[in-house]
């Protein structure tokens, strides 16, 4: 039985506490006659039984728990409240004159937040427990009511240091995921102009093909159907002309060259990103080629359909022809260099601001400009 005062609940806070906050007189006499020392037990607050009296009406109380030692009168808890802090906080004149009467109590003593008695009196305007005070020679602090000491100002600067770091960690953890979905967006933007591209090539180079391999067998002026001077039986009329000898070279190489595009791309499966980038870029050039023979094969021909006489027809449609085909080229290979150009100067920028020492805003720039090189290169396969 002499054991159940002493035991706590989870607060820390025994009977004796409980007893003294609802002014049970009996109760407290009972226990502090059983074990005098529980009085001084505190909870996890460092609050005793006579810091729960002080908050309540009863002065009997606080007198009762002043008979053991008179001394827990000046007992500090967890805040460096003393009873007379808490007791003027609550604003009970009567309380308030119990503890003042008691000889060796402290009334200047300040707490934690450099507090007298008579700071919290003025601080929450309470004029009457003001006057009690000051009668008993009460002072207001020296420090302002609100001051903090150097530790706990020091535990306030690292508290806000800590939240501001953890704060920034989330942000930067929240824009690399933002980045990385970016990135994984643009990949895929970029794989899917990949396949687009290798399928246009493909139809592009069936449809030269097909173009290329049926001029030769609609040639005008037909073909020699008896044997002649100088011709023989299913020979072009126009064999020994130049111009068709050239026709017939540049029809050729763009029928093979389109031959070899789509042997290519319908024979090989490519997988891996760059390869596939490679493969492209290559399978491009081959087709600009095709696209510069088909054309030199046309111009070529034109000089035998017109005739001599009407040569200039033929000159008009080579010089419409060139202008076009040299400007769409000369435009194309001016991307390409350019863009080759921005993405040797980016991968410098990168490899001079690429340490991990620096701040976390230039990995950021960092990141977007590869994104947004990335994203170019769609342009200038």
């Amino acid at each position: 039985m002499q054991a159940l005062p002493k035991i706590a609940r989870n607060n820390g806070k025994t009977v004796l506490h409980s007893a003294a906050r609802m002014g049970h007189v009996e109760v407290v006499k009972s226990l502090l006659d059983q074990d005098p020392s529980i009085g001084l037990r505190t909870d996890k607050k460092g609050q005793t039984a006579f810091h729960m009296a002080v908050k309540g009406q009863n002065v009997e109380m606080v007198l009762e728990l002043l008979k053991p030692d008179v001394s827990i009168i000046n007992m500090e808890d967890s805040k460096g409240n003393r009873p007379l802090h808490i007791a003027t906080r609550k604003g009970n004149p009567k309380i308030l004159q119990a503890l003042l009467s008691v000889g060796g109590i402290d009334i200047n003593a300040v707490n934690k937040a450099g507090e007298t008695a008579l700071s919290i009196a003025e601080k929450f305007a309470n004029e009457e427990i003001a006057s009690i005070l000051r009668e008993f020679g009460a002072v207001v602090a020296k420090e302002p009511v609100n001051s903090m000491t150097a530790a706990k100002q020091l535990k306030k600067t690292v508290s806000d240091i800590k939240h501001d770091v953890q704060s920034q960690l989330k942000q930067t953890r929240q824009t690399e995921m933002k980045v990385q979905k970016i990135k994984k967006r643009l990949q895929k933007l970029h794989i899917g102009g990949l396949n687009n591209a290798i399928n246009s090539n493909t139809v592009v180079a069936v449809l030269i093909a097909t173009v290329a391999f049926a001029a030769i067998f609609q040639l005008p002026g037909q073909f020699v159907d008896a044997p002649q001077d100088g011709y023989s039986p299913g020979q072009a009329y126009i064999a020994r002309n130049a111009a068709f000898i050239i026709f017939l070279v540049f029809d050729s190489l763009a029928l093979f060259i389109s031959l070899a595009v789509v042997v290519v791309q319908t024979s090989l499966i490519v997988v891996e990103q760059k390869a596939k980038r490679r493969m492209v870029f290559v399978m491009n050039k081959l087709m600009w080629l095709a696209c510069l023979f088909i054309s030199v094969s046309f111009i070529s021909l034109t000089y035998v359909v017109v005739g001599r006489h009407e040569w200039w027809l033929a000159w008009a449609t080579m010089a419409i022809g060139a202008t076009i085909m040299l400007t769409t080229l000369g435009s194309m290979c001016y991307c390409v260099i350019v863009h080759r150009i921005e993405a040797n100067n980016m991968r410098n920028i990168r490899r001079n601001s690429g340490s991990r020492s620096r701040s976390w805003s230039l990995s950021v720039v960092s990141d977007s400009d590869l994104l947004n090189s990335e994203y170019k290169k769609m342009y200038a396969l």
